[in-house]
């Protein structure tokens, strides 16, 4: 299992920890992507071979590739999966906290989404119910957002932190959102980077081995994973998120992580607002006990669950009620707020930020040159505002970035102003665009065409949650 350290760098016991040797020994790379080639299992050490050859960057990037390629056609048994897990775990070094933590330190990952701002919520709600909530998230690619750039729309706000400001905010405030540090798990890095470029991102053993990897590091006591499916989503099907759901679970279990999680649709953007700045404001909204009701579900539901995972509730249902509380009484709004002072953002532009009027929001945050609203080019029932056009055209105005490393402008967004089963008359603005001059013809049929309209009202909508993925019983006595 997954150990709470005590030694590493910085005060004792908070810090990293040094990364133990992966074994001795280096089997040819050419054999092991043969044998994987050719649909056979691969040892626990043939694979700690492959990640030390990728850590230590004797591996050459065709070789890499190509083993990356082998496993995508072949794919890996459920032991297989999990050593590749602990491989790369083990390629870096590991977060260590304090033993009174322990129990206590949770985290929660998404598949990515358009609108999805779960995490800027979820952390300090989580915090202000007693977790220590170590958010290690990512940035933004292609069409989905990422919970950095959203934070880094804030003036000030710093998402590097050092192990030891991390134990430090963790003791003060309960909860810090940052990137990765370049010492934790240095074999995804590389492993990511090359995905892409080799049609593997899709891999079932190879998301689960990155995803959990990172948690791994991160010494947690309990996770929840957000799997999203739909034209939107990195799953397009139920079936394909569940699948990937039961291996993060399955392999989480076996890192001695209690880990569960939800299948959530991602056709419809989550919430109202998409874009950087709009989201945090949408959120802080969530965190003020109002924002959409499927924003609120979703964060209510996923800290629910790691609330009953770490025993700081009986059951889901009675920590779904606990965390709706946090957000009700304005604790995890104070919470978030002083997680914004923590990182690097002045005392009083974080006050403005948790405590100010809507306009005062605005000018901390800064707006878009133009806010443009379109019009319904015909009368008709909301079947559906589609997530991925919309997302694809805010990132051409700059939302969104190409390549990591790309620049991104914060105050592009877009707000839906109408809901499926809603009438809408010819005419009758349903999205308003902010942007700074540059949206064309072509961005506006293209947004016009991520209105789906019909002459009668929808059937019944599907709800945004399908599904919960627990480990069988056995495997988590009285808690999953």
């Amino acid at each position: 299992g997954v150990a709470v350290g005590s030694a590493g760098l910085g005060c004792p016991p908070c810090g990293i920890r040094g990364a133990g040797s992966a074994g001795s020994g280096m089997a040819a790379l050419p054999t092991l992507i043969r044998k994987k080639r050719d649909g056979e299992r691969l040892e626990d050490e043939e694979i700690r071979s492959f990640v030390r050859a990728v850590t230590e960057g004797t591996a050459q990037e065709g070789q890499i590739g190509a083993m990356l390629m082998a496993i995508q056609l072949r794919g890996m048994e459920a032991g297989e999966t999990l050593a590749l897990t602990r491989a790369m775990a083990g390629s870096g070094r590991a977060l260590g906290w304090p033993p009174a933590w322990s129990g206590r330190l949770v985290d929660k990952h998404s598949t990515g989404g358009v609108g999805d701002k779960v995490s800027l919520a979820l952390a300090p709600a989580l915090a202000a119910c007693g977790c220590k909530v170590p958010m290690i998230s990512g940035r933004g690619l292609a069409h989905t957002g990422g919970t950095l750039d959203k934070l880094e729309a804030i003036p000030g706000f710093r998402v590097s932190l050092s192990p030891q400001e991390m134990c430090d905010v963790l003791e003060r405030v309960g909860c810090c959102i940052v990137g990765q540090s370049e010492e934790l798990v240095p074999a995804d890095r590389v492993l990511y980077s090359l995905r892409d470029v080799t049609a593997t991102v899709d891999s079932l053993p190879l998301i689960t081995a990155s995803i959990l990897s990172k948690k791994a590091a991160e010494q947690l006591s309990a996770l929840v994973l957000d799997v999203k499916f739909g034209s939107a989503a990195l799953c397009p099907t139920q079936e394909s998120a569940r699948e990937l759901a039961q291996s993060l679970v399955a392999v989480g279990q076996q890192l001695g992580i209690r880990t569960a999680a939800v299948l959530s649709r991602m056709d419809e953007p989550l919430g109202h607002r998409v874009g950087n700045s709009l989201e945090v404001l949408e959120a802080l909204e969530c965190l003020e006990g109002g924002g959409p009701p499927d924003l609120r579900e979703l964060v209510t539901t996923l800290g629910g669950l790691l609330l009953w995972q770490c025993g700081l509730a009986e059951a889901a249902e009675q920590g779904q009620e606990r965390l709706g509380r946090a957000l009700d009484d304005g604790s995890a709004l104070r919470t978030f707020e002083a997680m914004l002072e923590a990182q690097g953002v002045p005392p009083d532009t974080a006050h403005c930020l948790c405590a100010g009027t809507p306009p005062q929001r605005c000018q901390v945050l800064g707006q878009a040159s133009v806010r443009e609203e379109l019009p319904a080019l015909c009368g008709g029932w909301v079947q559906q505002v589609e997530a991925l056009p919309l997302a694809r055209v805010l990132h051409e105005l700059g939302a969104g970035r190409a390549r990591a490393g790309d620049p991104i402008n914060p105050r592009v967004g877009a707000e839906v102003l109408v809901a499926a089963g809603q009438r809408l008359q010819e005419g009758e603005p349903w999205l308003r665009v902010h942007h700074d001059g540059a949206l064309g013809a072509g961005g506006r049929r293209a947004l016009q065409a991520a209105l789906r309209l019909a002459p009668g009202p929808p059937r019944a909508p599907r709800p945004r949650l399908a599904e919960t993925i627990l480990p069988p019983a056995a495997a988590r006595g009285d808690r999953p």
